[in-house]
């Protein structure tokens, strides 16, 4: 089971500075991912709309490792705009001290940009089925995959 961290930055000279802190911390180098969107996008088909498919690739991507549908759309939308995601996938202590690292940056709060999300009862870390049947109770299973909250910092951490 993998844990990213994932951050969002308006200003792209501060997402590259994250890196650049997260590779001389000795995170390593391939479990960093700084996506932007980009400038120059071929066409892949007859049919194809490059900003489009883009887009609905980031945010399926996001929701495959937790993202609430709100959140994933914040963040194509905020990429869209010139902001850039940093993802940073490795063991809990890795994760732990890259998040840090991005909120010591001031990695946006992703709330602020949806407003606050239902809380519910739903623990942290705990992934809500895809669908059920009204009558049929959730499934309980030792492997929990989600979003984890951590209050007051803009970095959010999956396991997935």
């Amino acid at each position: 089971m993998s844990k990213t961290a994932v951050g969002l930055f308006e200003n792209p000279g501060v997402a590259d500075q994250v890196v650049h802190d997260l590779n001389a911390g000795d995170f390593p180098r391939r479990e960093i991912r700084l996506l932007r969107e980009p400038l120059d996008m071929a066409l892949t088909g007859v049919t194809s709309i490059p900003h489009t498919d883009f887009e609905v690739g980031l945010d399926r991507e996001l929701q495959a490792i937790g993202a609430s549908e709100g959140e994933a759309n914040a963040y194509v939308q905020e990429v869209r705009r010139g902001g850039v995601l940093v993802f940073a996938t490795g063991s809990n202590v890795e994760v732990d001290n890259a998040a840090e690292i991005m909120n010591r940056h001031g990695a946006i709060k992703v709330e602020e940009l949806i407003g606050r999300e239902p809380s519910g009862n739903r623990m942290m870390g705990q992934s809500l089925p895809l669908s059920r049947d009204a009558n049929t109770p959730p499934a309980h299973d030792a492997t929990q995959t989600g979003r984890i909250r951590q209050s007051g910092d803009g970095v959010r951490m999956f396991v997935w």
